[in-house]
């Protein structure tokens, strides 16, 4: 029999039209280990150190830290605030349909299911990317006379890093909350010896050169764009703090358990990335042996030129190493649950196939195997070319915030209209009969929009007159119906009319109140068309065909074929998240709308 906290997240689900099918293993602080492993910010601050020191020096790196972290954290405090109204693994294009305008919902939903589908793959690519060139750079600094390095071996074992997370995904699924909890420790453990060790034996720069240096090694007409196109350095390492709302469907309490994740994860990381940001530019030594260095990575040279011993950098590597590839594997996980969503709702090609869930294991096996077969194929691009690589990868940025702006900016504009209605405790919608698993019939909650037929052929939102979706023919729109209420069947082209959820615009356990939430809202939608707008932009000049930044052409080349797939096949197959059949007795089948 299933616990009272099961039941209750299995009828929070359906109510967003869902049934519990994947199994809840996360609690909350096997959740906030999984969200505080894919952040990895200390990691992150070592493994792109570069990027922002070249544009922007030391001091650049300092306080672009600290506006990146707080300004990130306001970003996912409305990723928070929608993941508590509408707990559900589909995130984005969940929360774009839920709160566009009718006109718009379907298709902007679908470009946004496909943006951040291939924005987490992406992201596979790169962890997979990053762990397998580190074991590569902890080979060359052992046997740096002796091996000579190729690129195809880097590719090699971001594969050997795919297949251990292919393994601990869908072999021993049930290992990984407990696998989060050791992992958060670890973390922390790694953390404190790392920074330990880099204090006690690395010569230390001046807190001038630290606080006050700022380098244009970009070759930027002024100072000021040189810190602009640096500051990309700090914002990818806070990418991906969303990972924890993919999961909604494993976790216990969701709709409070996330936004605490999130929040709780991003600032004790945003803290230890800071500290290690420190403590790299203190213990920093020999500039121009740090950026040459042939193992890849600046740090681990740091790490060689500190403690001076081939054996004991390779520990400190092997640190650093066993959290990335943990990252890795947490990243596959979110990937795989974020495809699975959308094919769920038939926004993918082969969607029945990639919707797939394994009855023993409840994990979605076909989307693990999809999600890595393409980031294994993307990890093929490193070998002819890592400028062509980053290119594509460049998705992680603009492809992810791009995602977080659009269902950002509809909250935003629901908020000052003063849509939301506040936060009830009691489960929207109506009461279950405990015998029956009907409706009662004495309940006058609403939690979803109730359509109804018009004799216009639209539809009526408690009696405002809303037209049909332009794609929809308005002789398929109708209604459904519990047992004692009328039904209205039509024809749909040969096809099963599928049913469309309408989650019901109702602030979660989770949001910031009033004016506050209003002006963070605000200044989150402006934080990301910032950092949109330079994404895109070279990381030096002057810019030719080796140093261009791709990743306008790569994010719009997702949003065109999106676009051209939904006008070939996918306006015949999405129309948003569906009501699976099984939980059409929970929710009130008279507030939703089969196209």
């Amino acid at each position: 029999m299933p616990s009272v906290k099961e039941d209750n997240d299995s009828r929070a689900l359906a109510l967003l039209g869902k049934k519990q099918v994947l199994k809840r293993r996360f609690g909350f602080w096997s959740l906030f280990g999984f969200a505080v492993c894919e952040l990895i910010t200390w990691e992150t601050v070592l493994a792109l150190f570069s990027q922002g020191f070249d544009n922007g020096g030391p001091a650049a790196l300092v306080y672009g830290f600290i506006i990146a972290w707080s300004s990130t954290l306001s970003v996912y405090t409305v990723i928070s605030e929608l993941a508590s109204m509408a707990p559900i693994a589909g995130g984005q294009y969940y929360w774009v349909y839920m709160l566009a305008p009718p006109r718009w919902k379907v298709f902007s939903s679908y470009i946004i299911g496909w943006l951040t589908s291939l924005a987490w793959i992406a992201t596979v690519a790169t962890e997979t990317i990053f762990a397998g060139t580190m074991i590569q750079g902890a080979i060359i600094l052992d046997n740096e006379n002796s091996y000579h390095a190729e690129r195809w071996h880097g590719t090699l074992l971001a594969w050997l890093v795919i297949a251990v997370a292919i393994f601990i995904n869908v072999v021993i699924p049930g290992a990984l909350p407990k696998v989060e909890i050791f992992i958060i420790v670890f973390h922390i453990a790694g953390f404190i010896a790392i920074l330990a060790t880099l204090w006690a034996t690395a010569p230390h720069n001046s807190a001038h050169f630290v606080f006050t240096t700022s380098l244009n090694e970009g070759g930027w007409p002024t100072q000021g764009l040189s810190y602009c196109v640096g500051f990309l350095g700090n914002v990818a390492t806070f990418v991906g703090a969303d990972a924890s709302v993919h999961m909604a469907e494993e976790v216990e309490n969701s709709a409070l358990n996330i936004p605490r994740a999130i929040i709780a994860s991003m600032c004790i990381n945003g803290l230890v990335g800071f500290v290690m940001m420190l403590t790299v530019l203190f213990c920093l030594g020999d500039v121009d042996s740090v950026l040459e260095t042939a193992t890849g990575y600046p740090f681990i040279q740091i790490f060689y030129n500190s403690v001076n011993s081939t054996s004991g950098a390779t520990v400190m590597v092997a640190i650093v190493l066993i959290l990335t590839w943990a990252c890795a594997t947490g990243i596959i996980t979110t990937a795989s649950r974020m495809t699975w969503s959308f094919a769920r709702d038939r926004g993918t090609p082969f969607s029945s196939t990639i919707a797939y869930v394994s009855r023993v294991r409840r994990v979605p096996v076909i989307g693990v195997a999809v999600v890595t077969t393409l980031a294994a194929l993307l990890t093929l691009i490193y070998i002819g070319s890592t400028t062509a690589f980053n290119d594509v990868i460049s998705l992680t940025i603009t492809g992810f915030y791009c995602s977080y702006f659009l269902p950002a900016a509809f909250l935003l504009w629901h908020r000052v209209k003063g849509h939301i209605e506040p936060h009830r405790k009691e489960t929207p919608g109506l009461p279950v009969d405990d015998d029956t698993g009907m409706e009662s019939s004495n309940s006058h909650s609403d939690p979803i929009e109730k359509i109804t037929p018009s004799a216009a052929g639209g539809t009526e939102l408690y009696g405002e007159k809303k037209q049909p979706h332009s794609d929809t023919d308005p002789s398929q729109v109708q209604t459904t119906s519990s047992s004692n209420l009328p039904r209205f069947e039509t024809e749909t082209q040969n096809r099963r009319p599928s049913l469309i959820a309408q989650a019901p615009l109702q602030w979660g356990p989770f949001h910031l109140p009033g004016l506050l939430g209003t002006l963070n809202n605000a200044y989150a939608c402006v934080y990301m068309i910032f950092v949109i707008f330079w994404s895109v932009w070279p990381p030096v000049t002057p810019v030719d065909a080796s140093t261009m930044n791709y990743s306008v052409v790569v994010t719009s080349g997702v949003v065109i074929f999106s676009i051209i797939w939904y006008w070939v096949r996918g306006r015949e197959e999405y129309h948003g998240p569906t009501i699976d059949d099984e939980v059409r007795a929970v929710m009130r089948l008279g507030s939703v709308v089969a196209v």
